[in-house]
């Protein structure tokens, strides 16, 4: 039976992640987090989802469904989260500009897809980074990868724009980058006040980008 604290606690639980609080721009990790290799993380996530699927009322003895456990846990700990584990992270090599290219840069669509920290579901969206060289350059395919790492993880918004952003320009040695982040959030949309239309948009951006004429000319170009 639950008591007068629980149920407080569980209407907090509602307003938090319906309002999407974000507790700290670093995601939230014990610092036992990778003591398990990824097999043992599967083998254990098969069990409790298991369990899940059974308290749901599903039959696993189905041919369609007895997979179901294992395929989920795969996917959380190879795929869609796999974002969490550091020895993930992109290699960022940079380069001299020896071309001296001193105008913007933009890398516009970049496809992501991620999960909402507070209820588990999808994050579809876009990003969208700009920056302007300080004598060095990346791969342009590193500027997707960067995108992808952080959103194969569980997320809110605007903690992926930050870590993109802090991410590029430690990379890049130049406070001169702008990053923005357009994307439907499935917990807005299929569930709660079940908007089937709003986007949300996040940024952030320094240096040069701190000028007006410098963001326009940015967001003329996305």
């Amino acid at each position: 039976m639950k008591t007068d604290n629980d149920l407080l606690k569980r209407k907090q639980y509602d307003i938090n992640g319906d309002n999407h609080v974000m507790s700290s721009v670093e995601t939230p990790l014990r610092k036992d987090a990778f003591a398990k290799s990824d097999e043992e993380k599967v083998t254990n996530i098969e069990k409790l989802f298991a369990g899940i699927m059974e308290e749901l009322g599903l039959d696993l003895t189905d041919d369609s469904l007895k997979g179901t456990p294992y395929r989920v846990a795969k996917m959380y700990v190879k795929e869609l989260f796999n974002g969490l584990n550091p020895e993930n992270k992109p290699s960022l090599s940079v380069f001299d500009n020896k071309y001296q290219y001193n105008k913007m840069l933009i890398e516009k669509d970049i496809s992501f897809s991620s999960a909402c920290e507070h209820h588990f579901l999808p994050i579809i969206g876009k990003a969208h980074v700009g920056y302007i060289s300080s004598g060095k350059v990346i791969g342009l395919s590193k500027i997707n990868r960067v995108v992808e790492y952080y959103g194969r993880r569980p997320q809110v918004q605007e903690r992926m724009t930050l870590q993109i952003f802090e991410e590029l320009k430690n990379a890049l040695q130049t406070d001169d980058v702008i990053v923005v982040v357009e994307a439907e959030h499935l917990c807005v949309s299929t569930r709660g006040v079940k908007d089937k239309t709003s986007k949300t948009t996040t940024l952030e951006y320094g240096g040069k980008f701190n000028d007006i004429d410098f963001r326009n000319e940015f967001y003329q170009h996305i």
